[in-house]
Order: structure tokens, then sequence, then C-alpha cells
């Protein structure tokens, strides 16, 4: 039952799964509201242009019927005459055609955003595999869609039918009126049937958008181990980066060990912790921590130490504290100065009593580390 939960799309999809769609163009679309962009685009055109539309058609019906005799019997004069005529009417309806184009645009833009998909120019045979086809006219997508142009065709029908009975009477006049006043009263009929259609289409946008939108979210729905292989794959195979982690430290363990025969003194307790540190007075305002470690490592660092003749020194308290709150390359905090001070001490008379001899210095005895520093003091 778990591995059957595993594979039901039941999880929204990833925004990863969301770029890849639009990337395949795969974008929400709705007929309805592309039919419902153009149609009202279209009237608005034709009610700002009508009046400009009307007289360049009245002009253009004056020059077709104004025939001369000579050019009506030369079939080359003819020719030119009407290839005069659709000139003019494309030029009439191009400003109509480039809204229409726009208002075409705009609606998969308000639905999905502008996408650019070279992916869909490419050819697949897929799309041409008639089997495939017919499961797609049989699909549930097919059956909604069907009944979608049903309702549709029914409310233009329906539009279209009361727009007729109502201008019945008007339209069968306009035979008898002049061409002037026939054109621009057959222009509002048109309109007015429009509206009445563009009416039922945004009902029918306005229940088609929202299932297009759901319908597109559940189709790029995810399992749960689409969902997980993705997380994966985004984040990396856990034990890949474990195995990048492990060589990071490994490596970054590695120049530290190089800064210890560096170091003017390693600080131990003595066989859990080890600190190296480093002061120069021209450069550093306090003692800094080269080194650092436990275990394993705090060996291998005293190992080091004595095989490059770093001095060291015992001092539990201290290393506790300085391993607890000293990060690597950061000086040693305020509260330890004072400590700190007196093992630097200690190192400089170490080193002049081995550079000129004399008495050996005295190891300085209990350091001053506050308890709250101290990760190993008694409560």
């Amino acid at each position: 039952m778990a591995e059957d939960s595993d594979l039901e799309k039941t999880e929204q999809p990833s925004s990863r799964r969301l770029e890849q769609a639009r990337e395949e163009g795969q974008v929400p679309q709705s007929r309805e509201l592309s039919t419902f962009l153009v149609l009202i685009a279209g009237v608005g055109a034709l009610w700002m242009m009508g009046e400009w539309i009307s007289g360049r058609m009245l002009g253009m019906l004056r020059a077709g019927f104004a025939i001369e005799r000579a050019r009506a019997f030369d079939a080359k004069l003819m020719l030119e005459s009407f290839g005069d005529l659709f000139t003019d009417a494309l030029l009439t309806m191009m400003p109509l055609f480039g809204v229409l184009m726009v208002a075409a645009i705009a609606a998969p833009v308000l639905m999905g955003g502008f996408v650019f998909a070279p992916k869909m120019l490419g050819l697949k045979l897929e799309r041409m595999n008639p089997i495939q086809g017919i499961g797609r006219m049989f699909s549930m997508h097919g059956l909604a869609e069907l009944v979608k142009s049903l309702l549709k065709a029914t409310v233009v029908g329906l539009m279209g039918v009361y727009a007729v009975w109502r201008e019945h009477e008007h339209i069968f006049g306009l035979t008898g009126e002049a061409v002037e006043a026939a054109v621009p009263d057959f222009l509002e009929m048109v309109l007015f049937a429009t509206l009445l259609i563009i009416m039922g289409l945004a009902i029918l946008a306005l229940i088609d958008v929202p299932f297009q939108l759901w319908q597109y979210n559940k189709k790029l729905r995810m399992t749960k181990e689409e969902v997980k292989r993705e997380s994966k794959e985004q984040e990396g195979d856990p034990q890949m980066k474990g195995r990048i982690r492990a060589m990071q430290r490994e490596m970054a363990r590695r120049r530290m060990m190089t800064q210890v025969p560096k170091a003017d003194v390693v600080v131990t307790n003595p066989t859990h912790f080890s600190v190296a540190l480093k002061y120069d007075a021209d450069k550093m305002r306090a003692p800094i921590v080269v080194a650092k470690g436990r275990g394993e490592v705090a060996l291998k660092i005293r190992e080091l130490a004595k095989e490059h003749k770093v001095p060291m020194l015992e001092a539990p308290p201290l290393a506790r504290a300085l391993y607890k709150h000293c990060e690597l390359e950061q000086a040693v905090p305020g509260a330890l100065y004072t400590a700190v001070a007196e093992v630097m001490a200690y190192v400089y008379q170490l080193n002049h009593w081995m550079a000129h001899g004399g008495l050996p210095p005295a190891a300085p005895g209990k350091l001053p580390v506050p308890a709250d520093m101290d990760p190993g003091a008694p409560d």
C-alpha cells in the first residue's frame, strides 16, 4: 500500500517541474479566453475605426461599380482594377487585423506568461500517431473539449438567432436603403450581434480559465517518489555530499597542520586537547589560533610540535577554553588575554634561555582562566 501511494500523483508540482514544463512549451491555455479577447478587441477596433472603414468600403464599392466601357472589355485593365481594389481592401483591414493579432497573442500571455520554447518547433513523430490521436479524442480531456465546443456552439447560435429575430425587419429593410445609409446600418447590426456573442463567451471564459489552470496543475502533479528524486538531484546525493565534506575536512586539517611548525607554543591538556598559538606583535593585536584538535588530531599536533621543536605547555583549563571558544585564524577572546599573556611570556623566556643559557624559566602555575570559559570546570 505504501508503494502504491508513492506512485500516485498527489504532490503539487515543484518550481523546477513548472520551469521544465515552460521550457517544453507547456503552459495553461484557454481557447474560450482567446476567442473572447479576439472578439472584444475586434469590436473595440470596429467601434473606433468603423466610420473610417465604412467610408473606405463605400469608396471601393463606388470604384468597383463605376467601370468605364473600354475597361470592361479589356481583361488587362480589369485585372489592374481588381488588383487596386484588393490592395485598398487589404490596407483598409490591416489595422483591424493588427488589433486581432495582438489580442490573439495576449490570451496565452495572460494565462502563462510569455514563453518561447524552441523545443516545440521540433518534429515529433508521436504527434502523427493515429492511435494516440484516437486515444486523445476519447480521453477525459477530449470529452471536456467536446462539451465546451457544444456549449459554445449553443451559446453563439442562441445569441445569433436572437439578434436576427430582433433585427429581421431592419435586415430586410436594408435592400431598400441607399448604399450610404445601408453600410453603417449593417455594421451597427453586426456590432450588436457580436456584443451579444461576446457576453455569452465571457461567461464561458470565466468558467474555462479556472478549469484550465486546475487541469494544468493536475497534469503536472508529482508522485512522492518524483519529489524525492528531484530533491536528491537538486541537493545532491547524501553519500556524495558526505564524501565531499569528508574530503573538505581532510584538506582543512592538512592546511591546519602545516601551520603547527610556525606556531610559538602548543597548549595541551595533556592527552585530549591541543591548541597551537602564534603571535606577531607587528601584525597582530593578540595571539591567534593556528591549529587545534582533540583526540588523534591533538596527538598529531603534539607530534609535529615535538618534531619541529615548538614549545609545549601543559595547561588543561586553558587548552579546553581555547578549543571551545576560539576558531582557526581568529584572535583569542579578551577573557583569556591574561592567561595567554603569561604563556607567551614564558615562551619568550624559554627561547631566551635556549639561546643564551642560564637558569631555565619556571612554567606558569595556575593560569587565570574564568570558570565560565572552561567547559571542564566543576560546577
